[in-house]
């Protein structure tokens, strides 16, 4: 029997949409699950403020009557203009190993698009780059993160099988291993010299701080505007989205986690670089039953959040103003937080996804011990 594709129109085809991931992944090792609510969020269109620039449409498959496979369908009109690229993005892209199956869900992508008066399809992508991006290529058998997208082998080898579908862009991530005691002299250095020649600090943020008169969460959520604004897939966040993120996810970060870099040698010491850390919480996702905090899911998490009762510390984001780049400032984020993993016990970190030809990012690693092991790949086909 042929695949039926099926529109998302009422809440339950969304609550489908979203259950399909937990049933196709529910014995996978690697996976790291959203949270069913955050799900829920992400793709209501009156609750995510993407959508204010971004339109979307969801399909679900169908063969013999079963729920084989999803995909969205996604208009970044913010993007399309920035980068006068007037695509479609395909992203929550699911499917069993049945080529029919993915290549319908993508031609469903392909049509919408068109009949958007779009001329390219590229993916995956979510509304904006805080959103998990690109298909894992290497890697499956690394554990996931809760920023990135884990899928099976088979799903880059049905994109090879697709007509038209070619490289758009690659990432890479790294594991990153934590000195188990002080840290490398040469990094030491960089950093204690660059801090005394450019009059840069480290301060350490209270809550206060960030949600306070002072708005450091707002700042460094604008200072990220500024660092990621040339990169592959990036649009601009919205001041209602700044405030939405502040408010969703920096009560429940470590403030000690956290570093931001400012220059004192201007007058309201402004922010030059930001580097957001959190204990992984892969493992305690996997321990809620579908997404869910009930019954006891929540305990897994604030075991992972509050109780750092995890080995692996993820590298949330990682950015620095290009003027600073040069000056070694990057050297001062990890200076500061390298003894605060070893107190909580970490033994290595995750990179967030970053472009392979970004040379400069990759460098940054080459003090620790590390491993290039994951690899994920945008794709994309003219319409």
């Amino acid at each position: 029997m042929s695949v039926e594709i099926k529109k998302v129109t009422t809440r339950k085809d969304l609550d489908a949409f979203i259950q399909l991931h937990y049933d196709l992944y529910k014995n996978s090792p690697y996976d790291a699950p959203n949270l069913y609510s955050d799900e829920v969020e992400t793709l209501s269109r009156d609750k995510n403020s993407a959508f204010e620039f971004c339109e979307s449409e969801y399909f679900l498959a169908y063969k013999n009557g079963k729920l084989v496979g999803r995909v969205a369908g996604i208009i970044n009109h913010r993007y399309n203009e920035q980068w006068n690229r007037p695509c479609v993005r395909f992203g929550w892209i699911d499917f069993v190993d049945d080529p029919e199956v993915s290549a319908a869900l993508l031609k469903a992508v392909e049509d919408w698009g068109r009949a958007k008066g779009m001329k390219e399809i590229i993916g995956p992508l979510g509304f904006t780059d805080m959103d998990p991006e690109g298909m894992l290529t290497k890697g499956f058998d690394q554990l996931g993160t809760m920023s990135t997208i884990y899928n099976y082998a088979y799903y880059p080898e049905h994109m090879a099988r697709l007509e038209g579908y070619e490289k758009d862009n690659d990432y890479v991530e790294y594991k990153i291993y934590v000195p188990k005691e002080g840290m490398p002299d040469k990094f030491r250095r960089v950093a204690e010299l660059t801090m005394q020649r450019y009059n840069l600090h480290c301060p350490q943020l209270t809550r206060d701080q960030v949600f306070g008169p002072e708005q450091y969460g707002k700042k460094v959520l604008h200072l990220v505007n500024q660092t990621f604004a040339n990169l592959y897939g990036y649009s601009q966040m919205t001041d209602k989205q700044i405030d939405e993120y502040v408010e969703k996810y920096f009560k429940f970060f470590s403030m000690d986690m956290i570093c931001v870099i400012e220059d004192w040698n201007t007058p309201d010491h402004k922010v030059i670089g930001v580097g957001i850390t959190i204990p992984s919480l892969t493992r305690a996702l996997q321990k809620c039953r579908n997404g869910r905090l009930w019954p006891m899911g929540w305990w897994h998490l604030l075991r992972a959040l509050k109780f750092h009762k995890t080995d692996i510390v993820d590298l949330l984001l990682i950015g620095v103003l290009p003027e600073y780049r040069s000056k070694g400032a990057n050297a001062l984020l990890f200076y500061h937080l390298i003894p605060v993993y070893q107190k909580y016990g970490f033994k290595w970190g995750e990179s967030h996804v970053h472009m392979e030809s970004n040379t400069a990012v990759q460098q940054q690693w080459q003090y620790y011990e590390n491993e290039q092991h994951k690899r994920r790949r945008c794709y994309k086909k003219a319409l």
